[in-house]
């Protein structure tokens, strides 16, 4: 399924310079961890990453 949403962005010409970001989340509540996804700009993924 995921080579469908890769050859998708590639086709359309726009999705040639974005990543899909998955970062891990630890939640202050139960103390489990979840992920959080996004596709975002290749110029914004250290941001993405740097944000807590």
């Amino acid at each position: 399924m995921a080579k469908k949403v890769v050859a998708t962005l590639k086709k359309q010409g726009a999705g040639k310079n974005v990543a899909k970001v998955i970062r891990m989340v630890k939640s202050e509540k139960s103390g489990a961890y979840t992920f959080q996804e996004e596709i975002v700009a290749t110029e914004e993924v250290k941001d993405f990453l740097a944000k807590k």
